[in-house]
C-alpha cells in the first residue's frame, strides 16, 4: 500500500463509523488516503474525524476553490483506487445511472481506475428489485462489489445488508494495488 493514492468515499449509512477504522489501517500501511463524505454520510461521522485519521482535509462540497480545475476532476486524477464504503442503496442507485450532483458520484464518474463498493442497507433495501438491477448495472460497468454480508443490522433485524468487515475492504485494497504496482 505504501505509496498508493486512495480516495475513499463515505455515504450515509450507520456503517460509516467503519470507515474510520479502515481509513486508519490504510495510512498505517503507507497509503495516501483522501475521504469525500456525502451530506448524508456527515450525519453520521464527521469530517474532523477523518481528517484526524487521514491527515489531509476531507472534501465535501463539488465546488471546492482548491481545485481550480474542478474538485471532481483533480480528485479524480490524483488517486489510484477508489472506495466507497458504506455504499447505500441510494450512492448505488445514483452511481448505476451516471448521476452526478455530488462531489462524491462525480469524481467516481470521472475516474479512470478500479473502484470498489462495499453496500450496506437493510435487507428489504437489498433485496429489492431496483437495487438488485442497479448491482447488477455496477458490475457490468466494471466496479467491484464486496458484500453484503448476512448479520445483525441497524434496524435491530437480522438478514443479508450488513457491510463486510473493514479487514476484508483493507485485503481486497491491498490486493488491488499489488496488481496495479
Amino acid at each position: 500500500m505504501q505509496d498508493c493514492e486512495i480516495l475513499l468515499g463515505v455515504t450515509g449509512g450507520v456503517a460509516a463509523y467503519k470507515a474510520a477504522w479502515l481509513t486508519s489501517r490504510l495510512v498505517q500501511q503507507g497509503a495516501g488516503v483522501t475521504v469525500v463524505l456525502t451530506a448524508a454520510a456527515s450525519r453520521f461521522v464527521t469530517p474532523e474525524l477523518f481528517a484526524a485519521l487521514s491527515g489531509r482535509k476531507v472534501y465535501t462540497n463539488l465546488f471546492d476553490s482548491d481545485f481550480p480545475l474542478g474538485a471532481h476532476i483533480q480528485l479524480a486524477q490524483q488517486h489510484d483506487l477508489a472506495c466507497v464504503a458504506p455504499a447505500t442503496a441510494d450512492f448505488l442507485a445514483r452511481l448505476a445511472h451516471g448521476l452526478a450532483d455530488d462531489l462524491l458520484s462525480a469524481t467516481l464518474l470521472a475516474f479512470a481506475g478500479p473502484v470498489v463498493l462495499a453496500p450496506a442497507m437493510n435487507a428489504q433495501m437489498w433485496n429489492h428489485p431496483a437495487t438488485q438491477r442497479n448491482v447488477e448495472q455496477l458490475r457490468q460497468d466494471g466496479y467491484h462489489l464486496l458484500g453484503p454480508e448476512s448479520g445483525w443490522l441497524s434496524c435491530r433485524q437480522q438478514g443479508v445488508g450488513r457491510m463486510v468487515e473493514p479487514e476484508q475492504i483493507l485485503h481486497y485494497l491491498q490486493q488491488l494495488a499489488a496488481q496495479s504496482s
